[in-house]
């Protein structure tokens, strides 16, 4: 019986081949060149030691007052390699291991440890990094200062530590314009009543909830949604960070008692803050860095729509909300974390309304989470943040590790765990810059998973750009229709979270405005393709390698279920199987050819898929497109 993970890994592998072709098949050169793809983990891991050495290179350099000049060429490089954005540490640094298991306090040297301290013996122990006396520490955060300023950055000291000393900072430079915003796209699901909504709006509003929904009223998009309190829609919100790491909220009201005393804008306003929303674009031209909220309904009658944001969406982590109050991860918690697990997705679970909740019931809810995270199905180690030293630790180690998941403990009314919640967002890496991922050297791909009439612009559609670049003024095709076919049109302008810009490229959402098309002839699950002399096909049936992750009874022929394979979301029939018996069970892997129900899609060998009916749920891959 194959294994989920072996499977996703050999999912990933076949995806990475098929994004990246060699350049000329039939050449001498092309094995060379498939197989440098085949290796690119081991990139990724040199990758890793450049960043670790060009760390301690800095710190040394920052040491030293004759080499100031040479330290700021080096960050000034560094922040262009990383798109603006770099987290630094100084000093020596605790071991991962040590800093997931300490409490409220950071990991500190005591008593026997203290005394028998030296740089060697740490090392040795697992710290990282240089050791620093404290002087030194000081005079190094003070040069770093003013090297940053010296380009153009902001310098923010996210954590700071005295035994030993050691801090931890965030160098950022101001975007150019709204293209270059670097934006990170986190899908927040979990069973309903469990907070979603609310938590969003705390962290996008600014101000914090009474306790009663107060916060969440301002993401509903529909009129039942504020009557019952409960999402049934794709919703999004985004969350501006400032150049110099906060967070961009609504001003306060000229002469309160906040304004006045200098109240600390980086943390959560009052009641009596004013809490009015600020547009995305005027928060998008402010943030050097985006995050895009996908809220997600929580309801089983919705289901459906929130596998069509995971999917759809190519979020770069999933959020999974769970209700404390007496419930724990019941229902569609469940169901949601085995879909994240399912598309490889990482995720970071917050524990919501601990301010109503009994000590032995919140003991109860952790312990809970703790079991289903370490199952055989999830495999994954639950870190709880307790501090803001692990908080940044984490965001930057959970991404590569899949088996590392950050467990936040959060109240919407108290503020309780939102500041180290927010931090960690601020840190997350985007997936924008990955090349392997989304190629920007490929031709254009745009799936579409959104379409709307604005009056006085026409049909305008939102979605992910999968590979290429678009400018305003760009002949697409658009399609494939009922028949399959691919229109023509013309891009006539593009906005970036409502802010128009004049070019996008691969890995960023952006909505465009078309020319001479009609609402009714454009539907989610379409694709915006480059020009070109040769149309593109759109496939009916196609040939795919699956795994069947759980199904009650067994899988046969004509057997129907609905595909979500990116933005595409259709009714698909199996054909045949390579099975011998005919039939799968659950943990069978077979090759099986699917066909869409009602029409042709433009699907590509490479693109996973998932399919599901009632409780049946299947992960694939599409190997081959078939006439």
């Amino acid at each position: 019986m194959t294994s989920l993970k072996s499977f996703q890994s050999e999912i990933e592998q076949y995806s990475n081949k098929q994004r990246h072709p060699p350049a000329q098949p039939a050449s001498p050169t092309s094995p060379t060149k498939a197989s440098e793809k085949e290796a690119e983990p081991e990139i990724t891991e040199e990758t890793a030691e450049e960043t670790s050495d060009q760390r301690d290179s800095l710190q040394s350099l920052l040491a030293n007052e004759a080499t100031q000049a040479q330290a700021r060429d080096l960050l000034a490089s560094i922040l262009l390699q990383s798109k603006g954005e770099f987290v630094l540490y100084l000093g020596l640094h605790p071991p991962l291991p040590q800093v997931w298991a300490s409490d409220e306090k950071p990991v500190t040297l005591d008593g026997e440890a203290a005394n028998d301290f030296s740089p060697e013996k740490a090392v040795e122990a697992g710290w990282t990094g240089s050791y620093l006396t404290s002087e030194t520490h000081k005079t190094v955060t003070e040069r770093l200062v003013a090297v940053a300023e010296e380009i153009g950055g902001h310098n923010t000291t996210l954590f700071t530590h005295d035994n030993p000393p050691r801090s931890i900072h965030l160098l950022r430079l101001p975007p150019n314009g709204v293209e270059d915003t670097i934006e990170v796209r986190v899908a927040v699901v979990g069973n309903v009543d469990s907070g979603k909504s609310t938590t969003l709006g705390v962290l996008t509003r600014g101000a914090l909830d009474d306790g009663r929904g107060k916060a969440r009223v301002g993401l509903f998009r529909h009129k039942h949604e504020v009557e019952t309190g409960r999402t049934s829609s794709v919703g999004m919100e985004i969350l501006g960070f400032s150049p110099d790491g906060r967070p961009i909220y609504p001003a306060y009201h000229v002469g309160t008692a906040e304004a006045t005393s200098g109240y600390d804008k980086t943390a959560f306003a009052p009641a009596t803050a004013r809490r009015e929303k600020l547009g995305w674009d005027e928060i998008s031209m402010q943030a050097s860095r985006v995050v895009s909220f996908i809220d997600l309904a929580g309801h089983e009658r919705y289901l459906k729509t929130s596998l069509f944001g995971l999917t759809s969406g190519a979020p770069d982590c999933v959020l999974l909300m769970v209700l404390i109050v007496s419930l724990g991860m019941i229902g569609m918690s469940k169901e949601h974390l085995a879909v994240a697990l399912a598309l490889s997705v990482p995720v970071v679970v917050a524990i919501t309304k601990t301010d109503m909740t009994p000590e032995n019931v919140l003991a109860e809810t952790k312990k809970q989470v703790q079991k289903i995270l370490r199952s055989p199905g999830c495999r994954k180690t639950p870190v709880f943040v307790r501090n803001l030293e692990t908080a940044i630790q984490l965001s930057q180690v959970f991404t590569k590790d899949r088996s590392v998941c950050p467990v936040f403990l959060l109240s919407n009314v108290t503020g309780d765990g939102l500041e180290m919640f927010r931090t960690f967002l601020n840190l997350i890496p985007s997936s924008e810059g990955d090349q392997n991922k989304y190629p920007v050297d490929q031709p254009l791909e745009y799936a579409i998973t959104e379409v709307w009439s604005v009056p006085h612009v026409g049909t305008v559609v939102n979605g992910l750009l999968a590979s290429g670049r678009i400018k305003a003024g760009d002949p697409v095709l658009y399609g494939p229709d009922s028949t399959g076919a691919f229109l023509p049109t013309v891009v006539k302008s593009i906005h970036r979270k409502r802010a128009e810009v004049k070019s996008a490229e691969a890995g960023q959402t952006v909505s465009l405005a078309l020319k001479r098309v009609r609402r009714a002839g454009v539907r989610k699950g379409m694709v915006i393709l480059q020009k070109t002399e040769t149309p593109p096909q759109a496939s009916r049936r196609f040939e795919g390698q699956v795994l069947i992750l759980y199904h009650n009874s067994t899988l046969q022929r004509n057997y129907q279920a609905m595909l979500h394979c990116g933005a595409v979301r259709q009714t698909v029939r199996i054909l045949s199987m390579d099975n011998p018996q005919g039939i799968l069970r659950t943990g069978d892997r077979a090759t099986v050819e699917f066909e869409f129900l009602t029409q042709p899609e433009f699907i590509k060998p490479g693109m996973k898929l998932l399919f599901r009916e009632g409780k049946t749920k299947g992960l694939g891959v599409i190997t081959k497109l078939l006439p």
